[in-house]
């Protein structure tokens, strides 16, 4: 089976080579002739919309993304020559966040506060009514922390204004909260969903930076989310993996966004689940059937942005696996991830004492917020 992607990033690479064992065939488009999974299939180069390349992705029998604003429009329009999954509308639902928010909230999902803002009038009312602190956003196009700014008094709405004035915003209340957690699943064309654990996230300007398996999860957190990201797959007919990024606060979860595609925060799958987000995906994209999502471990994934570290020092730690993702260096740049994976507890806090002395103060900081208690 041929499946096309739309995006040739780290997701995509991935997904081929989590897809090659299953005998299947893959074409890339992507708008950087550089797209690290173009050395795994076929790389188209171009827009979007690149006419010659929406031909040649139209042959194939299955089309899927990398990349979350694709957009729906360039989808809709190879639905109507080919398979795509998932659905051009999970797309379009997830590409603007007042209506990602419209329809967590028409589906019983708890958000933040949110308010539509196109001028300065409407800042000021929707501060008015929403207060300080909050965070204005783009509608459109903002990912990894772009197109965010965090409002904490009146002195702040002018400078972020001049900003991001330009394009469709909202403003979102600002969130209290003990700890952020994700929950991917993965849904099949006949509506079969598995879980995978939930995973604890530790973010730096609006990066993700560590994703932890979370152990022994308080039930009631656990059953909320999973019931929350069940009716979310079923109202947007979904096929393939899908997470919901959330937050956990006194009053229960709150919902931060989704992401229609396989998702950093489950990067930890390929060597910590039975079946990996990514193959899940593609067996799900190809009507084949779901894999296990069973953890095999405990597992934590750092995430490696801007340059590598030495990989010499780290691929001596007992149960680490590493990820270069092929990518040039750039400041920012998602370049690559290490996963350490303990069959229990215990056995990764062995692995965490023989990666403590390569880490920054700024990543022990990171580790000290991922709930692990590495060394304890």
């Amino acid at each position: 089976m041929h499946v096309g992607i739309l995006g040739g990033g780290q997701l995509a690479r991935m997904m081929a080579e989590a897809g090659g064992p299953l005998g299947l065939r893959f074409s890339f488009l992507d708008p950087a002739a550089d797209a690290c999974a173009g050395e795994l299939g076929s790389l188209h180069v171009g827009p979007w919309d690149d006419a010659e390349a929406g031909r040649a992705l139209a042959a194939c029998d299955r089309i899927t993304c990398d990349f979350e604003n694709v957009p729906a429009a360039v989808l809709a329009e190879l639905a109507g020559k080919t398979t795509v999954r998932p659905p051009p509308a999970a797309f379009a639902a997830g590409q603007d966040r007042l209506r990602e928010k419209e329809l967590l909230q028409r589906l019983d999902i708890p958000v933040a506060p949110v308010a539509a803002v196109s001028s300065r009038p409407e800042l000021l009312a929707a501060v008015e009514q929403i207060g300080l602190p909050a965070v204005l956003k783009t509608r459109r196009l903002g990912y990894d922390g772009k197109g965010q700014e965090v409002l904490t008094s009146n002195e702040d709405l002018e400078p972020a204004w001049q900003r991001l004035g330009d394009r469709e915003l909202i403003l979102e209340g600002w969130i209290d909260f003990d700890h952020e957690f994700a929950l991917t699943a993965v849904r099949a064309a006949d509506g079969e969903i598995r879980f995978y654990p939930l995973s604890r996230t530790v973010h730096r300007n609006g990066v993700l930076r560590l994703a932890a398996v979370m152990v022994d999860p308080p039930a009631v957190l656990q059953q909320a989310a999973k019931a929350a990201l069940t009716r979310l797959l079923e109202a947007l007919d979904y096929v393939g993996c899908l997470t919901l990024e959330m937050f956990a606060t006194a009053a229960g979860l709150i919902a931060n966004e989704f992401a229609p595609r396989p998702h950093n925060s489950a990067h930890w799958t390929i060597e910590g689940a039975v079946t990996s987000q990514f193959e899940n995906h593609l067996r799900a994209v190809c009507d084949l059937p779901l894999g296990s999502t069973r953890p095999r471990g405990v597992s934590l994934m750092f995430n490696w942005l801007g340059a590598l570290p030495d990989r010499s020092a780290w691929l001596r730690v007992p149960g680490l696996a590493w990820h270069d993702y092929h990518k040039q260096p750039r400041p920012g740049r998602k370049v690559g991830h290490a996963t350490v994976v303990g069959e229990h507890i215990e056995g990764l806090h062995q692995s965490l004492e023989r990666i403590r002395p390569l880490l920054d103060a700024d990543t022990m900081r990171l580790l000290a917020d991922s709930g692990l208690e590495a060394g304890a």
